[in-house]
């Protein structure tokens, strides 16, 4: 399925599209994926996305203030 982001191949797709966005736009932005259990809502195993993004957006970095 192209638009399930909870299978392994959508999280690394996930993954590329919002490292690609914030790199375009000059920020340095860490995801990890996150293997998940199995759900029996789901009726599979999920793949969580994680990132260094807080409320969808880059957290300003205090290195470049000392």
């Amino acid at each position: 399925m192209k638009g399930d982001y909870c299978t392994r191949e959508g999280a690394e797709r996930l993954k590329e599209q919002i490292e690609a966005y914030w790199a375009e736009r000059g920020h340095d932005v860490r995801v990890n994926l996150v293997q998940g259990g199995f759900l029996a809502s789901m009726r599979s195993a999920r793949t969580d996305v994680r990132s260094t993004l807080v409320n969808g957006v880059p957290v300003k970095s205090t290195e470049n203030f000392g």
